[in-house]
């Protein structure tokens, strides 16, 4: 049995019991304010497309560790237009979907975003804007599918694993955290070696894409038509060499993709409370990572 099924009752069982939760006590390491005589850059993280990570929600982590380095963090409730990024430094999409698939994430999964929306954002990218784009497992590739698109990302709709590894490690010393201004930061900063991941999913970067997570090793991506209903029969596709955290510049502007959420917030799940993201053991540069990449798109680095 593949690694990644044993992993995956392991959080069917968590659901059983608890649902995953926040995990309010995470206490930020990184007490550096980076704007202190200059603008704060503003941070919108999207909420209007019925979004499993919000800043309300399971994002309330990833807000706090922006808050205390000097990032202007609010939410997004409204349709995206050029009026609403007219006053955005940064915008955080993390796992939109369509509302069809706020309940059933089974197939068929639909597209989270109008046309509209999308050539709005690519446009405000070109001129000068920035976006984090995220989108972890299946359902949600799918329904930021066009989105990716329109940048040249081609997103695989499935739960990627490393075989051979229980746990997902990106590292310097393997190629599969690859060199990159995020990872070396500001001067006065200690360099990133490694990061964590928590499954997610693999994808295509274009050609002018900086690959930042890259599969070095052997990996696989799962393709089921039910959500988490993976087997042995279940549909596979080689994934070594495809990424899972990639940059671009365009025009003006910049663009981060990363196909997991998890690594970037907190949380806890289950009577034992496991902990998932920013204080999971083996994490502890994730944090650091998470504020050079905010940086990167503030052009701080």
């Amino acid at each position: 049995m593949p690694l990644i099924l044993t992993f995956i009752f392991c959080l069917l069982s968590f659901s059983l019991n608890a649902q995953q939760l926040v995990d309010s006590g995470y206490q930020v390491k990184n007490t550096q304010d980076y704007f202190l005589s200059t603008h704060r850059p503003r941070v919108l993280i999207d909420a209007a497309h019925a979004n499993f990570h919000t800043l309300e929600g399971k994002y309330q982590p990833f807000a706090k560790v922006l808050r205390r380095v000097g990032f202007a963090v609010s939410s997004n409730q409204k349709s995206i237009d050029a009026e609403l990024l007219k006053s955005t430094d940064i915008f955080v999409i993390a796992n939109a979907l369509h509302p069809k698939n706020r309940k059933n994430w089974d197939l068929p999964n639909y597209p989270a975003f109008s046309r509209s929306e999308i050539e709005a954002l690519f446009n405000w990218v070109k001129e000068g804007g920035s976006l984090m784009l995220i989108a972890d497992h299946m359902p949600f590739p799918k329904a930021a599918e066009e989105l990716a698109e329109i940048f040249g990302f081609h997103f695989s709709n499935s739960y990627v694993e490393i075989l051979g590894s229980r746990e997902q490690y990106f590292e310097i010393s393997d190629n599969s955290l690859q060199s990159h201004a995020i990872l070396t930061g500001l001067p006065d900063s200690q360099a990133i070696t490694k990061v964590r991941g928590f499954m997610g999913q693999a994808f295509l970067a274009p050609p002018q894409a900086k690959p930042i997570m890259s599969f070095s090793k052997a990996a696989v991506a799962y393709m089921p038509k039910k959500s988490w209903g993976i087997d042995d029969d279940t549909a596979t596709i080689s994934v070594q060499g495809w990424q899972q955290g990639a940059s671009l510049e365009l025009g003006e502007g910049r663009l981060l993709v990363f196909g997991e959420a998890g690594m970037f917030t907190a949380q806890v799940s289950g009577k034992e409370r496991w902990k998932m993201g920013l204080a999971a053991k083996g994490a502890e540069q994730n944090e650091q990572f998470l504020i050079n990449s905010l940086l990167w798109l503030a052009r701080k680095i």
